[in-house]
């Protein structure tokens, strides 16, 4: 059996990647991620079948979520990388399974490979397509997507020295309960909305590792110029990445710009008081291509979204680290106390041009939760004297297709009487624009990264408080969502969980989602796609 991956909104005509990754990943790369999310599952099955304890766990509980992680588009493209991490989960895995005394685990729990020839041909048996059901394997890619999402944020947390052992718990049941041919598919639905539950509290868990650390975000206007000075850029998500490279680029002359999904680290307090912590470069991680190559100095990777460079003198800048991966590129590795050397970078960069500046200006945001509610008078007058008609969550991930044009013209078209609350790299569509603001609040409230639209789903809640409202979809909040890979997919999950409905989701639908699964999201929770800009704000506005 060839490769076949659908987890992504590129997948290959709609319906999953065959030969080649539309992000780029090979053939060989995607069967041995099969191979290591297959490894997990046996893992989980022994977690679970032989009752053992989480808090008794400890390292393994890490390298679960590092292993997700590792799985999620565009993070990891490096075949090496796969091998040794599913040598190294065999490992712990074969010692857990020293520890029980059941006779019923999966062959996921007890299969054996060595070389990367066998861990390829025993993938080739146990990827997505293994599973007949259309049904059954819909909703379970669906949990497994949510659990990578799941177990990014709680990376991310954990990093930060924030864990909790009931995220560990459930990402052990839920990946157990996928091997489970005796689950109904309506045992599986409420699988999804328990992955959705747990997602609201790795992102909780995330946003007090992250606001604890650093501050409350708050309104910050951000430089998107250049400076004459050698610069390193630094990519994806992991605020502790970016505090490590920001100490030790400290006198040296070398000026640290973010790339976008980095950009909410400009919110954050504690960042300011470095001066060499100059701006964003560029936006969302599609453009990459040709903005790494403008940019003239070292990239680095702390998390996805990597996109395959086309050229040798780009990739021979780029640097990775955590769940990333790129062949040929450097990785740097944590030392026993979670701290990275970045001599190598810095000392590249300051053999490297300054970045071509490819715009000027700024842009606003830091409006987190806790900014809001600073603001949470203003608003809600706003919103009561009818200044503020509606609210519009558009959150979520940007891609490349060009049906994603949609969400700058929507933003451009909404009526002026309207707010867009946004978190993610979708906000790149319209960030740009000049919206203007209503009464002095800016009509796009950028709350931070994918993982920060915990703060939309607090601020929704506070308003339904103030409001005293009984139903979270009672208020003037209309949801149009953007996705594109597994940390999306957990936000959909969480957003399902806390009741929100009608949402719509483009600019395509999952293709993991049978027709079945689709009809019950449908009509149980409202979710459908976008249509027309003018049709869809029509709907929304209730005209």
């Amino acid at each position: 059996m060839g490769m076949f991956c659908y987890q992504c909104q590129e997948a290959l005509k709609g319906t999953g990647c065959n030969v080649r990754g539309v992000c780029g990943k090979t053939e060989e790369v995607s069967k041995l991620q099969d191979l290591l999310i297959y490894t997990l599952k046996g893992i989980s099955d022994i977690v679970v079948k032989g009752d053992l304890s989480v808090k008794n766990l400890g390292h393994i509980n890490h390298e679960i979520l590092n292993s997700l992680f590792m799985t999620i588009t565009n993070a990891n493209f490096d075949d090496e990388a796969f091998v040794r991490e599913i040598n190294k989960m065999l490992v712990l895995r074969n010692e857990l399974r020293e520890k029980v005394t059941v006779n019923n685990l999966h062959d996921s729990a007890s299969f054996e490979v060595s070389t990367k020839e066998e861990m390829l041909k025993k993938a080739a048996t146990v990827g997505i397509l293994a599973t007949e059901d259309v049904d059954v394997r819909s909703l379970r890619e669906l949990i497994t997507y949510g659990l990578k999402g799941l177990a990014a944020y709680t990376h991310h947390a954990l990093n930060l020295g924030k864990e909790n052992d009931e995220i560990y718990a459930f990402i052990y049941e839920a990946l157990a309960a996928t091997l489970d041919n005796e689950l109904s598919a309506e045992d599986l639905v409420a699988l999804t909305l328990k992955t959705g539950e747990f997602g609201v509290t790795a992102m909780a868990l995330l946003d007090e590792a992250n606001t604890s650390k650093y501050g409350n975000p708050e309104i910050t206007e951000v430089n998107i110029g250049v400076r004459n000075n050698p610069a390193i850029l630094i990519s994806g998500h992991d605020l502790t990445d970016l505090e490590q490279l920001l100490e030790q680029t400290q006198g040296t002359g070398v000026d640290v710009y973010t790339h976008s999904e980095m950009l909410p680290a400009h919110y954050y307090p504690a960042f300011k008081k470095y001066d060499n912590f100059v701006g964003n470069y560029g936006n969302a991680w599609w453009k990459q291509v040709g903005e790494f190559e403008s940019f003239n100095g070292p990239i680095f990777f702390t998390t996805n979204c990597i996109v395959p460079p086309k050229s040798e003198e780009v990739r021979s800048r780029i640097f990775t680290t955590g769940s990333t991966g790129y062949p040929g590129c450097e990785h740097i590795e944590a030392d026993e106390n979670g701290k990275k050397d970045f001599s190598k970078i810095i000392e590249l960069a300051k053999t490297l041009k300054a970045p071509t500046e490819i715009e000027t200006g700024t842009i606003v945001g830091g409006f987190a939760h806790n900014q809001v509610f600073a603001l949470a008078d203003k608003v809600v007058g706003a919103v009561k004297s009818g200044a503020i008609k509606k609210f519009f969550v558009m959150a979520g991930c940007d891609g490349r297709m060009k049906s994603r044009e949609y969400y700058t013209e929507f933003a451009k078209k909404l009526p002026k009487d309207t707010v867009i609350l946004t978190a993610g790299c979708a906000k790149y569509r319209y960030n740009k624009l000049d919206l203007g603001d209503i009464g002095g609040i800016p009509r796009v409230l950028d709350a931070g990264q994918c993982n920060d639209s915990y703060s939309l789903a607090v601020i929704a809640l506070k308003l339904k408080e103030i409001f005293e409202l009984n139903d979270i979809n009672e208020l003037p909040i209309a949801y149009n969502i953007a996705w594109y890979e597994q940390k999306a997919v957990i936000v959909l999950l969480a957003l399902l969980h806390l009741g929100v409905k009608n949402i719509h989701l483009g600019p395509t639908l999952p293709a993991f989602l049978s027709p079945n699964v689709a009809k019950v999201l449908v009509e149980t929770f409202g979710i459908t796609g976008i249509g027309e800009v003018e049709d869809d704000i029509k709907l929304f506005m209730g005209a």
